[in-house]
């Protein structure tokens, strides 16, 4: 994995499932940005995303492109760039479609800190 406060690329399939595994046993929040590099909003939103990372260092920030990782895009059935899921122990405890930079901090905070 990368060190924390970065956001990981993740670029084949096998890396996403190492990904998810390893965020599945340390129980760690888990953000994923489901991007494109066309997307007008994911250009505008990945500074934030990146501050958000140094900000919350016991969060795990993913960054998918869909386009180059498509089975995963379509397993996770992502219809709209961006899309941020947020997985913890696995499971998808919540979603934000859209480049919303208020709730965005607003969600990560709420399923970091959850129990």
């Amino acid at each position: 994995m990368a060190e924390e406060g970065a956001v990981i690329g993740v670029h084949t399939v096998d890396q996403w499932k190492e990904s998810l595994k390893l965020a599945e046993e340390s129980k760690k929040l888990v953000v994923v940005d489901f991007t494109a590099s066309w997307c007008g909003p994911c250009r505008i939103i990945a500074p934030l995303f990146a501050e958000l990372a140094k900000r919350f260092v016991d969060v795990l920030f993913l960054k998918v492109d869909v386009d180059e990782l498509k089975p995963v895009a379509e397993e996770w059935k992502i219809n709209a760039m961006p899309t941020f899921v947020f997985l913890k122990e696995g499971v998808i405890v919540d979603k934000l479609v859209g480049a919303n930079k208020d709730d965005l901090p607003k969600k990560i905070m709420i399923h970091a800190y959850k129990q």
